[in-house]
């Protein structure tokens, strides 16, 4: 099961298994990890589930695809590496993945 690492604005750092196929959002929510609200459930009708994707695995994760880019409009503090974590589907590649967590979800 592939591992990704959720840091929380305040540098609190959680490292957690997530299974193929689940959404990073999914992963966060199903093992406590605080700061993703995830309101919409993970239908990409919010933006209350913004991670910034670490440099290094940008190309890894894909880009946004319009839906999520125009729901990234809304957020506070939009980035390089700003994604919704519903919209990226963990993989075996993306064992290691690093996200950074906003100091606040709208």
């Amino acid at each position: 099961m592939p591992k990704i690492t959720y840091i929380e604005f305040n540098g609190t750092s959680h490292e957690v298994n997530v299974e193929v196929g689940a959404s990073v959002m999914e992963g966060a929510i199903h093992n406590d990890v605080p700061g993703i609200e995830a309101e919409c459930g993970g239908c990409c009708s919010c933006a209350t589930c913004h991670v910034y994707v670490d440099t290094k695995w940008i190309n890894t994760t894909g880009e946004a695809d319009p839906l999520e880019r125009d729901m990234l409009e809304s957020v506070m503090d939009l980035r390089e590496g700003s994604r919704l974590s519903c919209q990226i589907t963990v993989s075996d590649e993306l064992d290691g993945l690093v996200v950074s967590l906003p100091e606040l979800q709208i």
